[in-house]
């Protein structure tokens, strides 16, 4: 078998097999194929595309490139849930707390924030002495005893998808759904789950900037999940304005800890039930989602929810202090309003720059040698549709940095529209795509 002749056979629009395939990523892995074969091969792919068979394929090539997470040890159904990613998502922090207490385990492996998108994994760091490293007995023994565990990803897990993706990035390859498919749901198979819940954003905040190509994103995970044997749903939900109010690692906490004790945004907690709902059903706690939703609300009402939440910093090493005194977690040095300088309604918000605002001010990262302050970020105080009086505030920055305040106010206010008419507030949940329905 040669790297040449499957360029050649992609090229010309021809399927590769699940052989040729598994011999790319095999080669590829383990430094036996170069990088300018492989990145005529993804290039062939954007143009040719790929089958779902050869979708397939791909991801489950990538999924067993390195350690697969064994799950076998814990009771039940393993659901995972993943994002594309988006502004202010700090949906993990609820949900994950929330689907544990319903009594299904919840094994998440999350990233880190890069560029305008925050990472879970980064939120979480900013609770004094939480651990968001743990070996692979310790994350069993933890999930045996409190049925939640949230660490960073391990580079043993799909280790092909690190390394393809790094080869996507400089080669103008990243945005084909397929190889986006692949790389999404191989990192969910090695991470041991038997059925997976897909948010998939869409919105000016989003990869996915429209609904069509939102939808198609879904259905391709969808069913490459399905073909895997995986159960597999995507939720598509709105992403044109940050997810909740908050943006920036403890802030956002903050926020999670709010709706965790039932005062958060509408928002938020509306997405979490949705998403927690599915993952439920799919482990079989309930027989459909609507159970799901009121099951869950009240595991939120009574305070299960906050408690296992409470349970996760602590084993984790954190200081669960935090829950009832958010003074203990970073706070900025330097904060400061951003006034409104025209009367109306908010009829449009540019999400991603509202993330590399926050970015600027030192809650993300341009590169991933970029050090985070946890204690940077803003609050929106108007989103889409809500009234605004001159003068008064859109939001709040909070920096350590104040020499980046005046800046970061007039590149603020560019990302609202205000005008005369009041604008309808989109629903978070666009659309539900299952192996069988959208």
């Amino acid at each position: 078998m040669r790297m040449y002749d499957l360029i050649k056979k992609k090229r010309t629009g021809q399927e590769l097999t699940t052989a040729e395939i598994n011999y790319i990523i095999d080669n590829y892995t383990n430094d036996t194929l170069p990088d300018y074969q492989v990145a005529a091969w993804l290039m062939a792919v954007c143009f040719q595309g790929l089958s779902p068979r050869e979708t397939a394929d791909l991801t489950m090539a990538m999924a067993t490139s390195g350690e697969m997470l064994d799950l076998s040890a814990l009771p039940g159904p393993k659901v995972d849930k993943h994002s594309t990613g988006g502004v202010g998502d700090k949906t993990t922090l609820v949900l994950a707390p929330l689907v544990a207490a319903a009594g299904v385990p919840v094994a998440k492996m999350s990233g880190r924030s890069l560029g305008h998108t925050g990472g879970t994994i980064d939120k979480l760091a900013s609770i004094s002495g939480f651990k968001v490293s743990l070996n692979q007995d310790e994350f069993i023994r933890q999930l045996q005893n409190i049925n939640i565990a949230v660490v960073a990803q391990t580079g043993e897990l799909a280790p092909a998808d690190k390394k393809l993706y790094a080869l996507r990035d400089a080669t103008a390859t990243v945005d084909n759904i397929p190889l986006i498919s692949s790389s999404i749901m191989s990192k969910k198979i090695a991470a041991g789950a038997e059925s997976i819940v897909l948010d998939v954003k869409v919105g000016n905040g989003a990869f996915m900037r429209n609904i069509e190509d939102a939808l198609i994103l879904a259905r391709t995970m969808v069913d490459t999940g399905t073909k895997i044997g995986r159960h597999t749903v995507a939720l598509v939900t709105g992403m044109n304005q940050p997810l909740g109010f908050a943006v920036g690692n403890a802030l956002e906490v903050v926020e999670a800890i709010a709706t965790l004790k039932g005062q958060g945004p509408p928002d938020l907690q509306a997405l979490c039930l949705e998403l927690g709902a599915w993952m439920i059903t799919l482990a079989g706690v309930v027989s459909n989602p609507e159970q799901g939703r009121i099951h869950l609300k009240t595991l939120l009402d009574n305070g299960e929810a906050l408690k296992k939440f409470k349970a996760l910093v602590t084993a984790q090493g954190g200081d669960a202090g935090v829950i009832d005194n958010p003074q203990r977690l970073p706070q900025a040095k330097f904060k400061a309003l951003v006034p409104a300088t025209a009367k109306g309604y908010v009829q449009a918000i540019l999400t991603d720059e509202v993330g590399l605002v926050a970015m600027y001010l030192g809650a993300g990262r341009a590169t991933k040698e970029d050090r985070i302050d946890y204690a940077a970020g803003l609050i929106l105080h108007k989103k889409i549709g809500d009234q605004v009086t001159n003068g008064k505030p859109l939001a709040t920055l909070y920096t350590n940095s104040p020499e980046k305040l005046p800046l970061a106010k007039e590149r603020l206010l560019k990302t609202f529209t205000i005008g005369n008419q009041q604008v309808p507030t989109e629903k978070i949940i666009r659309a539900v795509i299952t192996k069988d329905d959208i």
